[in-house]
């Protein structure tokens, strides 16, 4: 019996590698925030090897991500990091939004919730621990385009409009 589980299990891991996701390699910056915010070149070199992976359109893979199920689970991390802060998009956004997403980067830095976990364990990614002087550069530049958006547009663009509830159907 034992052996007829591990032979349908050796089956379906066989079959499931040809069950791909496509692969985050656009790269295409059209709208990148360096298109329109100065990136200094440490912060720039901080942000490709931390958070780009992740947050952009254009993903380093590693050997393994070709080994499913890590390539589905590396997937998931691509696709819900791009849908909460896409550096490849950032400027498409209303200047609301990117005044909040550069609140975010700030604050998820510095809660330490970013570079996730699981992006650098067992030692993978070492470059991405990010030192607290890595932190808080990132931190004074996002603040830094903070107070540049401040300065430039009106506050009231600045700030994201609430969502109204639809009234009842009758």
């Amino acid at each position: 019996m034992l052996k007829k589980i591990l032979i349908g299990l050796a089956v379906i891991l066989v079959l499931i590698q040809f069950v791909r996701p496509d692969k985050n390699i656009s790269d295409d910056n059209t709208y990148g925030i360096s298109t329109k915010y100065k990136v200094p070149e440490d912060v720039n070199y901080i942000l490709d090897v931390s958070c780009m992976d992740c947050h952009s359109n254009k993903t380093e893979y590693p050997w393994y991500s070709n080994v499913q199920p890590v390539a589905w689970f590396l997937n998931d991390h691509v696709v819900d990091g791009k849908k909460h802060l896409n550096f490849s998009n950032f400027t498409k956004l209303p200047l609301a939004i990117q005044y909040h997403k550069f609140e975010e980067i700030v604050e998820m830095v510095e809660e330490k919730e970013m570079p996730i976990p699981s992006y650098t364990y067992f030692g993978l990614h070492p470059e991405a621990n990010l030192t607290q002087g890595q932190q808080d550069k990132i931190m004074d530049w996002s603040k830094a385009q903070m107070a540049y958006l401040k300065a430039t547009y009106p506050a009231d663009s600045l700030v994201r409009k609430r969502r109204t509830k639809a009234a009842p159907s009758k």
